[in-house]
């Protein structure tokens, strides 16, 4: 490896183990014309959602907190439809609005008390409280709780 290529994946290293500044955007939502953009405080401010649940990719029990879904979209006026969720890679999801509910999914941006970092799925986490419901252990459910989520647009 090259001096330049090492000094290049330590930087990404670090940046992968940091958790996200609160001025750092880290999620935009884009929805019939206007783009809302919203850092680690702006979505603190927002009404908090929590729940415990067991995932497929944690151990036990795991409390997440966050923002319901549901309150990002009101607030991008999108009442029908669906979005699109994608994440930091672009892998993306479709979530019919119809869906959503106040309860789920949220958009996580804590798991257990701690800020989502990128190396640990955040630092935004769509999650279902699977342990509530037979239907979000689904593989519709699961396939939609993506990590590292960046982007939510809404159809045009």
């Amino acid at each position: 490896m090259s001096p330049r290529t090492e000094v290049i994946a330590a930087a990404f290293l670090a940046t992968m183990a940091m958790p996200a500044m609160a001025q750092d955007v880290l999620l935009t939502v884009t929805a019939g014309g206007n783009t809302h953009h919203y850092d680690l405080e702006a979505l603190q401010e927002l009404p908090v959602t929590e729940f415990t649940t067991s995932t497929n990719w944690t151990e036990g029990e795991v409390t997440f907190t966050g923002v319901a879904l549901a309150t990002l979209l009101a607030e991008a006026g999108v009442e029908d439809g669906s979005v699109m969720a994608t994440a930091i890679n672009d892998y993306a999801v479709e979530i019919p609005v119809a869906e959503v509910t106040e309860d789920a999914p949220i958009i996580a941006y804590m798991q257990d008390g701690e800020i989502l970092s990128p190396r640990d799925k955040g630092p935004l986490w769509v999650v279902y409280p699977f342990d509530s419901d037979p239907e979000y252990q689904t593989e519709i459910a699961y396939s939609r709780s993506i990590w590292q989520l960046d982007r939510i647009t809404g159809a045009e």
